[in-house]
């Protein structure tokens, strides 16, 4: 018996692609489990590409979580003062997951020119700040350094610095009001490096500045602040950490997460997980219909063969799984290639960067690829065994072959 079977595996093996009838057929089915892992692996790639560029553009703005006074401001000024002795500042080791805290506070002001002026939110930030995310914004010139004396160093965006005509070493004077009844104080500045996130709404509203000058225009103490922003390890324990920081904290202040502040940037970004979801569901549908019509056409070529072998014994089953054995082949070859071409066209997008987007619209100048070996062997393990079951029904189709027919089959 095992002889039997081990010659019909060889003739559905070997003869399938030689067969005027079912060579193209295997190979549409072949080139459709191919095509539709390339388009799964790009459509996750830039999708989760897309959504952790964005965020962590947002985060290098607000952190992921601000902790701020329970006020009715909905303005980008800092208004009620927090004290910095507080006992989770500087190092937040009460909560696990915490990596970061930092002082800052915000000032609305208008940058004035020789023939323009613009209105932007200075914010102030200290010694204690977190540079990581602007390192990778900065286009020109260098970072602040706030760690000795006040300083007049700023950083602004490439779009203000376009905009009203500024370079790197360029100075320009600032006009902050207080009251109608008084008139505004004047600060001068001088731009030592330009930064471009290319999130224009967040680049066209922000500049970095010293955070004591922030304190002083406020009239406020050294030891006071317009909020903390804090950093965590793993994002997706964002609304857990961002609860237990809210417990931490005094019962007067408030943490937010970025999440809340920004909320229709990311209901936006969520919008990719269904568009994904929707790709991925489409495509193994499409494959696993291409490799039912290929399995169809190797059933229907090897009638014979396969009363043949009911007429030596062989049960049904053990028949149908010499067919999904090599239908298993096949969708093997089909992962195969699509994985080596999938792969490597997002690894050219990665490093090269050909295809660029509008950051007007998806707030980055290139498609963002995210490569993880978890969703890259998740995914061809659930479309190997999506298309394998999909295939257990038209198998079904050699119990209903009779022996002494299928031998007279021409």
């Amino acid at each position: 018996m095992n002889f039997e079977l081990f010659i019909a595996k060889r003739i559905i093996g070997t003869k399938a692609y030689k067969s005027s009838v079912s060579a193209p057929i295997i190979k549409i089915g072949i080139a459709a489990i191919a095509i539709g892992i390339i388009v799964m692996l790009i459509a996750i790639a830039t999708g989760f590409g897309l959504q952790q560029k964005i965020r962590d553009k947002v985060v290098a703005f607000n952190g992921h979580i601000e902790i701020t006074n329970f006020d009715t401001n909905a303005s980008d000024e800092s208004q009620v003062p927090l004290s910095i002795n507080q006992e989770f500042y500087p190092d937040f080791n009460s909560v696990e997951g915490v990596k970061h805290i930092q002082a800052v506070a915000t000032k609305f002001g208008v940058i004035r020119t020789e023939t323009d002026f613009e209105g932007v939110v200075f914010k102030g930030v200290g010694a204690d700040y977190n540079w990581d995310y602007f390192e990778e914004f900065l286009v020109e010139g260098r970072l602040p350094d706030y760690t000795g004396q006040r300083n007049e160093e700023i950083l602004i965006s490439s779009y203000l610095a376009n905009r009203l005509g500024f370079n790197v070493g360029d100075t320009f004077q600032t006009l902050f009001g207080e009251n109608f009844n008084k008139l505004p104080r004047i600060r001068n500045f001088k731009i030592v490096g330009i930064y471009n996130s290319g999130f224009q709404e967040l680049d066209e509203k922000f500049c970095i500045v010293d955070l004591r000058h922030v304190q002083k225009l406020n009239r406020w103490e050294d030891d006071q602040v317009g909020s903390f922003e804090v950093f965590i390890d793993d994002y997706s324990q964002l609304e857990t950490i961002t609860e237990e920081v809210y417990k931490e904290v005094p019962s007067l202040m408030n943490a937010r997460p970025v999440t809340k502040k920004f909320y229709q940037v990311f209901e936006w970004i969520k919008i990719f997980d269904n568009n994904t979801y929707g790709i991925i569901a489409i495509m193994i549908i499409v494959a696993g219909i291409n490799m039912i019509t290929a399995l169809l056409v190797l059933i229907l070529e090897r009638t014979q063969m396969i009363g043949i072998l009911k007429a030596l014994g062989s049960s049904n089953w053990t028949i149908r799984k010499v067919f999904l054995y090599n239908a298993s082949y096949l969708i093997g070859l089909g992962l195969l290639f699509g994985n080596i071409i999938g792969l490597g066209l997002l690894l050219i997008q990665k490093h090269f960067k050909l295809f660029p987007l509008n950051p007007d619209t998806y707030y980055v100048s290139e498609a963002p690829v995210y490569l993880s070996w978890d969703y890259i062997l998740l995914l061809n393990v659930g479309t190997f065994i999506a298309c394998l079951l999909m295939l257990l029904i038209p198998s079904v189709i050699i119990s209903k072959i009779s022996p002494v027919k299928a031998i007279r089959f021409d």
